[in-house]
């Protein structure tokens, strides 16, 4: 891996405590923008953990056992030359093992403290287990997924692990860096998910009261209407339908040969149409009816699966999708145009802590205790 990183946060060293998907997804993300990330794990899951991990890529790695005082110490050195620590424990944690934000500005002031959790430092639920499901539970975004007169569906686990997560700790980061870049000062970051996934929901809260929302499954962007939905085709794949403006639907239901068709305007006339719609869709492979809507603004997409998305043309002409260490995954978004690609290989372990404050000398004798791998 090139030590040399580029890009908009080249120069700002991240400490990565380890832990589940939102944390290392938030490193991630400043990493593929060419921040310095320096993933700390504990020191039997370095040889354990897969290289391949996409969230790990572009970054080294170390053990350290931060329940030795040894430990403790040598990640308060490290973090006098850290710009940003991103901590993923429950509330209070951090403090109990000397690393929390108190402990952490008494030696760098200008330290970023990013706090990773689910329910957030404060509230009832804060000391208490849970996941994305039960974020997104009680933020109320879970009572909005799915079909009607079906129980709310989970979207698997990314709107509050991912996007209401990881995604905003990395937004609060990039946040405190501006900021701090005016004061001189460091900053405490709460990123709860519950939070997160709230906010991503901001116009649907509206709706709702505001009568402008129904119930789950019965309105235009929630598979109610016709004109957003998908449907199965003749063999077994599916379309994505989301031809919302009439020009659209005109593009649409004139390729499709259809005529005489119920008035989309009406909802009542809704399940006619969607029963008209899936009985033609059905009468065509995927593929035949991709060629019918091709250069279309019809507004109909394949839906692929993830092993056919990088091949699509699109994808593939934007290069959306990169091999690193053998595997296809996502390039970096969003994308900062005339900014040289940064080199995503996967996580590898740092041998050398030299630029990080700690010497070979010292290093050798952490390694000789068990401290450090």
């Amino acid at each position: 891996m090139s030590e040399a990183r580029q890009g908009p946060l080249a120069g700002i060293r991240v400490l990565e405590l380890a832990g589940l998907a939102p944390g290392p997804f938030a490193g991630m993300m400043l990493a593929d923008h060419g921040a310095e990330v320096l993933r700390v794990d504990r020191v039997a899951a370095v040889s354990d953990r897969p290289r391949t991990d996409v969230m790990d890529r572009g970054k080294h790695t170390i053990g350290l056992d931060l329940k030795s005082p040894e430990g403790v110490a040598a990640f308060k050195d490290l973090t006098r030359g850290a710009d940003v620590v991103i901590e993923v424990f429950r509330p209070g944690v951090a403090e109990r093992l000397g690393i929390g934000p108190a402990d952490l500005h008494a030696v760098n002031e200008r330290l970023i403290y990013g706090r990773m959790t689910g329910w957030g430092q404060d509230g009832p639920l804060a000391p208490t287990a849970g996941h994305d499901i039960d974020y997104i539970a009680i933020s109320g975004v879970l009572s909005m997924l799915g079909r009607e007169g079906d129980k709310p569906t989970p979207p698997i686990n990314i709107l509050g692990d991912f996007a209401g997560g990881g995604l905003m700790l990395a937004y609060g980061v990039l946040l405190a860096l501006l900021e701090r870049g005016r004061t001189g000062q460091g900053r405490v970051i709460d990123a709860a998910m519950v939070d997160g996934a709230a906010i991503l929901f901001a116009m649907f809260y509206q709706g709702v009261r505001g009568g402008g929302w129904g119930p789950r499954g019965t309105n235009l962007l929630d598979t109610g209407a016709p004109m957003y939905d998908t449907y199965e085709t003749a063999d077994g794949l599916h379309l994505a339908v989301g031809s919302l403006e009439p020009q659209f639907w005109a593009a649409m239901v004139s390729l499709m040969g259809l005529t005489d068709l119920p008035d989309r305007g009406d909802r009542e006339q809704w399940p006619a149409l969607k029963k008209r719609l899936a009985q033609e869709f059905k009468t065509r492979t995927r593929a035949e009816w991709e060629a019918v809507f091709e250069g279309s603004d019809a507004c109909v997409s394949p839906v692929l699966s993830m092993a056919e998305a990088p091949e699509h043309p699109h994808n593939a002409a934007r290069g959306a999708f990169v091999e690193v260490g053998g595997q296809s995954q996502p390039a970096p978004a969003p994308r900062l145009l005339g900014t040289p690609p940064q080199d995503l290989s996967p996580a590898t372990r740092l041998d050398d802590l030299s630029s990080w404050g700690i010497g070979a000398e010292r290093a050798d004798k952490l390694r000789s205790q068990g401290v450090l791998a």
